[in-house]
């Protein structure tokens, strides 16, 4: 097993497009024995044989990911508005689709189903409102089933999702941390993030990025150790929170996915803190 810091070190499936070939050669070139696992194609008619080419590669799962259909991420704008589970007219749907994944992380023997839920709007009492209801349907449901339901960091700030988190106080509701997304947002510093949102931390995303330099506007992801976050400085930091989690490379940017993932695992089974 692949470690930093005694983390282990993984990759998510979807960084690959949940392409079993490329995912084999990685595994092969890096010798990762820990992914994050992409719900959907499981969920699919033809799940069965995406599952048994995880099995076939001998991966330990360290958490499952859902996302939405509706799903729009060409701009900060698109993805505010259809984000999550957010959108009225696809709740229903939505609701099914995070159930149907909290059945198949318990049938994997997985703790952890990770997704974006929506943007938060704690300024529109309403709109807060609806999410936080929303979100306890499901962090119920989750909790009868031993699931804890990770949100994943960016589409807030860090105080914004403290306050969140505080006023559900669920048992069945943590944090995946992605570094990068604060940045790619421009929702404040991943570094003083990390100390906010500390004790919710359960799972990380290793991805970095370089903040805009026009308001409005997505920032640029970029490989691991080349942009903004402070990679050195930020797992210093998960080691003074005494972070207990794994780590899972995402890269959803560039040409080279393969060569930008086996580029961050060498870093982190490097990294002296």
């Amino acid at each position: 097993m692949i470690q930093c810091n005694n983390w282990p070190v993984g990759f998510c499936s979807w960084s690959l497009g949940n392409d079993f070939d490329k995912i084999k050669t990685l595994v092969g070139q890096t010798g990762l024995t820990h992914v994050h696992l992409a719900a959907t194609p499981a969920l699919a008619a033809d799940g069965d044989k995406f599952l048994a080419a995880v099995k076939r590669l001998h991966l330990q799962v360290s958490a499952t990911m859902i996302d939405f259909p509706q799903e729009d991420y060409s701009t900060l704008d698109s993805i505010k508005a259809t984000g999550g589970i957010v959108p009225d007219n696809c709740w229903n749907e939505n609701k099914q689709r995070v159930l149907d994944a909290v059945n198949l992380t318990v049938r994997l023997d997985v703790k952890f189903l990770t997704t974006h839920f929506g943007f938060l709007d704690l300024e529109n009492p309403a709109m807060a409102k609806k999410l936080l209801d929303r979100v306890k349907i499901l962090a119920d449901k989750a909790a009868k089933k031993s699931v804890i339901l990770l949100m994943e960091t960016g589409q807030e700030t860090a105080d914004e999702l403290k306050t969140f988190l505080e006023k559900l106080n669920h048992p069945a509701l943590a944090v995946n941390f992605d570094p990068a997304n604060m940045i790619l947002y421009n929702k404040g510093d991943p570094i003083q993030a990390v100390q906010t949102l500390a004790r919710w931390i359960k799972h990380i995303h290793i991805k970095d990025a370089a903040r805009t330099q026009t308001p409005g506007t997505w920032g640029a992801e970029v490989p691991w150790g080349k942009g903004q976050v402070g990679t050195a400085e930020f797992l210093r930091t998960l080691k003074q929170i005494n972070f207990k989690g794994a780590l899972a490379v995402e890269r959803e940017a560039g040409d080279d996915r393969i060569g930008d993932i086996k580029s961050a695992v060498d870093m982190l089974k490097t990294f002296k803190g």
